[in-house]
């Protein structure tokens, strides 16, 4: 049976690309753990006049090549676990994009659902008076991620400001554009995943204006894929699912309407856009391209054998499992590993850091081409490392390429600096 704690499914995928690269066995030890886990309890006075303890988390989880980044997310199932895996894949995310930045998550164990207006924002300006001097523009800069978005980050900037007594706008990314958020920020991810998948298709010979696409999630990041793919390239989506469910339409399903079904508080699969369909069945769809964009662990040992799609284009973080992994690439299906497609959110973060740090900013033109520069060079960098290693004999899937370019950027720094 598999076992699905994110972190230990994190620390295997670098075990196994370790051992394929023979990494110094000192870099492996420091970088199978966290730096630095800080646990903050944070009392918060309700709208009814009732104190609530919340749990919240920061994890810095290596800062080599730079301040540590990664989103905070309010979710009602977070766990330290989970926040150690994303602060590490946050890690060789930045590595592998080959920006200036370390890897950090961060969440709170709460369901923004049942929060009110104002005590969402005493909650976001209370976290970060507890992690405040745990954080800061050349230490660590968060940024949105499941149920936080630029209100949450203007909240918790401001917040930070008030602490160090004057405007620090570098210190989180992800911000409205009044306080210096950088254009073309909120569909960064699914435009990062755009350009890869251009560059995929290519590979495969696969003409995108005739391809069926299944996504999994719409949440921001689906919502844009789905646009981004029918406008950019003319594909088609034939099945979308949410929490509450899925629809599959084989002529392709209306936009506009699972968005207005899902701006009234329902599902997708409330939308009348077509047939229901469960999240597992969207999953087994027989589509071209199967993007996943919910959360980790959907793609198992136990259904990957029932993938039909030619592509995998992981949009989430760690969706498809290490046993899932072996499956699809001895089925020949192409896995682009989520550390690779989804990067533009980070890189942008990166972008918007800059700018700040220069107090100038930049076209959406400019941030658009130079993302593209950078996730087509990442790209271009894991297939070579893949085909490197077939020339030796040695088959590898394109996560274990991913991870071993990522990895020796960051043992490398280690070692440059003294650490080992």
């Amino acid at each position: 049976m598999e076992d699905l704690n994110p972190f230990k499914i994190a620390q295997a995928q670098l075990d196994e690309a370790a051992k394929i690269m023979n990494l110094d066995p000192q870099a492996h030890k420091i970088l199978r753990e966290p730096m630095q886990t800080v646990i903050v309890n944070i009392p918060l006075k309700m709208d009814n006049g009732k104190t609530e303890v919340f749990t919240g988390f920061r994890v810095l989880y290596n800062n080599a090549r730079g301040p540590g980044k990664g989103g905070i997310r309010f979710h009602p199932q977070e766990t330290l676990e989970t926040v150690k895996a994303l602060g590490a894949w946050m890690t060789w995310k930045c590595a592998l994009a080959g920006i200036q930045f370390g890897g950090a998550k961060g969440g709170i164990i709460c369901d923004p659902t049942k929060l009110s207006s104002g005590e969402l924002e005493r909650l976001s300006r209370d976290y970060i008076r507890a992690i405040g001097k745990f954080i800061g523009p050349k230490v660590d800069v968060p940024a949105p991620d499941v149920n936080t978005n630029a209100q949450t980050m203007a909240w918790m900037m401001d917040e930070y400001s008030k602490m160090v007594g004057y405007d620090e706008f570098s210190v989180i990314t992800g911000k409205p554009l009044e306080i210096w958020g950088s254009e073309g920020r909120f569909n960064s991810t699914a435009m990062g995943a755009m350009y890869i998948l251009r560059e995929a298709a290519k590979r495969m010979g696969l003409d995108l204006k005739t391809a069926r696409v299944a996504i999994q999630g719409f949440g921001n990041a689906g919502k844009f894929a789905f646009d981004l793919v029918t406008k950019l390239f003319g594909s088609k989506v034939v099945a979308v699912s949410d929490v509450g469910g899925g629809v599959y339409s084989e002529k392709g399903l209306d936009y506009d309407k699972l968005v207005a079904a899902t701006e009234k508080g329902g599902s997708v699969a409330d939308s009348g856009a077509g047939s229901k369909i469960t999240n597992e069945q969207l999953l087994e769809t027989n589509v071209d391209i199967l993007i996943p964009a919910a959360i980790e662990n959907q793609i198992t040992g136990s259904n990957a054998s029932k993938i039909k799609a030619k592509m995998v284009l992981e949009l989430a973080n760690g969706p498809v499992t290490p046993e899932a992994d072996k499956i699809l690439s001895q089925r020949g299906i192409m896995d682009l590993p989520d550390f690779l497609v989804n990067a533009g959110g980070v890189i942008v973060s990166y972008f918007e850091w800059v700018q700040n740090n220069e107090d100038y900013y930049w076209s959406l033109d400019e941030v658009y081409s130079r993302l593209d520069k950078l996730v087509t060079r990442s790209f271009n960098e894991v297939m070579k490392t893949q085909e490197d290693y077939k020339a030796k004999n040695v088959k590898i899937t394109l996560r274990d390429a991913a991870y071993i370019i990522a990895l020796d950027r960051v043992a490398m720094a280690m070692k440059s600096r003294g650490w080992y």
